[in-house]
């Protein structure tokens, strides 16, 4: 059980490399339980037993558990953010008074709120920030170029040194591996993440992957499909997010229980249609199923027109919002025996594309680079 406090307090002065939470109790129960907490989350915490934190300590950690039993020993040190009140007895109405007292931001009982607690602790220990902006891109029909501006984005994001992760979300999309030229790159693919529940490490994951400079990759191996259920799909891209900086989502145009869970976690949806007839009629259907899920999705409209339909009215006829038009390009078309992977001519109409539309997307405070 979890409680949260809007205290007044003030942020602390971590170091960024410092991702040692402190405890601070003098109950040995507690501590043990705290202790195992933080190594199952693979970091070592300051310990303050029996005595009052020093202001330096209290200071300079990510994160601070303070016992129930020892909040007055830190009654009158100043009020910072990341602290968390730790008891075990749910009808101990005191605790709340005793949170406020001290400026806590939440308050967490044990054993029932040991998932919360540590999930916060691995926050922690992996150096958790602001999520990644995460954008994911579906065709409005088949060939439409979703796969190929997938990667472009991937690629110009990586280029500026931001820290950036493409996942392939359609197992018979042939591989975003091939795409990038990195099908022959060692690293875990789909299939060995599979059977994975709960939290994934960010870090394990990144470490894991392919990697072309600063852009990781999970993609499919060329082996038998395997099934990636929505909780694998859950855990990875909830690794993926917290890791910060760029996720790119290639989709598939289909929606079953797993891309739901997928569309969950979107930040941007971008919905790739050329400018035909039927290609927009096609589009409509999709993006019908995709909303469901998934509110903010926006029109990118591909070139040449068949029609003489412009870009505005593919979006009007749709439904959605404009993201911008995306003027021919042969990348687009014929991307599996380009020579470069897609976006990697910066001076291209899709790289310029892709460009512009991170510009305007990503945080211009605090971006996550490598």
């Amino acid at each position: 059980m979890t409680g949260h406090m809007t205290p007044p307090g003030r942020l602390p002065a971590v170091a960024e490399r410092n991702r040692r939470p402190l405890i601070v109790t003098q109950d040995e129960s507690l501590l043990d339980d705290l202790l195992r907490l933080c190594a199952a989350a693979g970091t070592e915490p300051e310990v303050v037993f029996e005595r009052t934190p020093g202001a330096t300590t209290w200071d300079n950690a990510p994160l601070v558990l303070v016992g129930a039993e020892a909040s007055g020993r830190v009654r009158g040190i100043a009020r910072r953010a990341g602290v968390v009140l730790v008891g075990r007895n749910l009808d101990d109405h005191k605790v709340w008074r005793q949170a406020l007292n001290i400026g806590a931001d939440q308050v967490v009982m044990l054993p029932d709120g040991e998932t919360w607690l540590a999930g916060r602790i691995a926050d922690v220990a992996e150096g958790a920030g602001e999520p990644a902006l995460t954008v994911g891109v579906v065709g409005g029909r088949g060939g439409a170029g979703a796969s190929t501006l997938a990667c472009a984005l991937a690629v110009t994001a990586a280029r500026a040194g931001r820290r950036t992760m493409l996942i392939d979300g359609d197992p018979l999309g042939g591989g975003l591996d091939i795409l990038l030229g990195a099908e022959r790159t060692a690293g875990l693919r789909w299939p060995d993440f599979a059977d994975s529940r709960g939290r994934v490490s960010s870090g394990a994951l990144e470490e894991s992957l392919p990697r072309l400079d600063s852009l990781s990759v999970l993609s499919w191996d060329r082996g038998d499909t395997v099934v990636v259920p929505p909780q694998a799909m859950r855990s990875v891209l909830g690794a993926a997010r917290r890791r910060g900086g760029l996720v790119v989502v290639d989709l598939p145009r289909r929606v079953d229980d797993t891309i739901a869970e997928t569309l969950a976690q979107i930040d941007i949806g971008l919905l790739v249609v050329p400018c035909e007839l039927r290609a927009v009629a096609a589009a409509a259907r999709v993006a019908g199923a995709v909303t469901m899920v998934l509110k903010d999705l926006r029109v990118v409209a591909r070139g040449p027109s068949d029609a003489g339909l412009d870009d505005s009215e593919i979006a009007r006829m749709i439904g959605l919002p404009l993201a911008g038009e995306l003027p021919d390009e042969p990348a687009l078309a014929d991307a599996v025996t380009a020579v470069h992977p897609p976006g990697s001519t910066p001076r291209g109409p899709l790289a310029r594309f892709c460009g512009a539309f991170l510009a305007q997307a990503l945080p211009t405070g605090g971006s996550v680079t490598v």
